[in-house]
């Protein structure tokens, strides 16, 4: 996998029908016990609701759960999970809390306020486009120092800092599908004696 979506950060949004509140919150997550404390926490927070239905993807081991939490079946905590999957949302924890308004809602209902609140909840919480990275350095001398910039960043790749010695050690993430490009250029640039160094592989926002 080159690339994948998940959320930017933590977003709320909200939904009214017939004087029951739904409450979304979506978070961004990693582990599967992350999604559990942040169930519990939102739980404890909104002790007095009636429900807190959620819906949880994980990219690690193809994770994915969700829970009624006591609606009827497939009316909250599948709706929630949609959401997810119609998005293309992966490491993402929903929770959408319900406050009783003292009207039943009925099956149509209660999915288009589940939906609705999870909806809102992540466009709040913005959609980051993941792509795999290489993190690199590379070292070069002072006078090749600022044109060794500006043609990595030409070249797409993202400035993490710098380390000024007896010469200057650029940090720098490129996707890793631009990186035989940019190696190509530093070397008929430079004429090969520049050369950069991968350090890890990691997933970075675009």
């Amino acid at each position: 996998m080159q690339e994948y979506k998940t959320l930017k950060g933590i977003g709320q949004g909200e939904y009214e029908e017939h004087r029951s509140r739904f409450i979304g919150n979506a978070f961004p997550v990693k582990t599967e016990k992350e999604c559990i404390d942040l169930i519990a926490k939102i739980k404890q927070e909104n002790f007095g609701a009636r429900h807190n239905v959620y819906a949880y993807v994980l990219k690690d081991n193809n994770i994915c759960r969700y829970s009624d939490d006591s609606e009827p079946h497939s009316t909250a905590g599948l709706p929630t999970l949609d959401v997810i999957k119609k998005n293309g949302l992966v490491d993402v924890l929903i929770v959408t809390t319900r406050y009783f308004g003292g009207v039943l809602l009925g099956t149509g209902g209660l999915v288009r306020a589940y939906t609705a609140a999870a909806k809102s909840a992540v466009e709040n919480a913005g959609i980051a486009i993941m792509r795999e990275c290489y993190i690199c350095s590379i070292n070069c001398s002072y006078s090749d120092y600022q044109i060794l910039e500006q043609l990595l960043t030409d070249m797409g790749a993202n400035l993490l800092g710098n380390e000024f010695t007896d010469e200057v050690k650029i940090g720098f993430s490129i996707e890793t599908s631009l990186y035989e490009k940019l190696a190509e250029k530093l070397k008929d640039r430079f004429c090969g004696r520049i050369t950069p160094e991968i350090e890890s592989t990691r997933f970075a926002e675009i």
